[in-house]
């Protein structure tokens, strides 16, 4: 088993990852979930709205890496 070295993790970076994957999570379960009630139009939606913010998501990790 190996350690993973954490220390070159800035805090936003930290924070970022933690509060759009407390989003994307939900969105995509929810989305499931409501798909799984024959509700195809609100769970589409969620799903596709996961989708979004985590290509947002993506937009703005680019920009934070240096």
């Amino acid at each position: 088993m190996t350690y993973v070295d954490t220390s070159d993790l800035s805090v936003q970076m930290f924070i970022t990852v933690l509060l759009l994957l407390l989003i994307i999570a939900p969105l995509v379960s929810l989305g499931v979930l409501r798909l799984f009630q024959s509700r195809k139009k609100s769970g589409f939606m969620l799903i596709i709205s996961g989708v979004v913010v985590y290509a947002i998501f993506q937009v703005i990790m680019s920009f934070t890496q240096t």
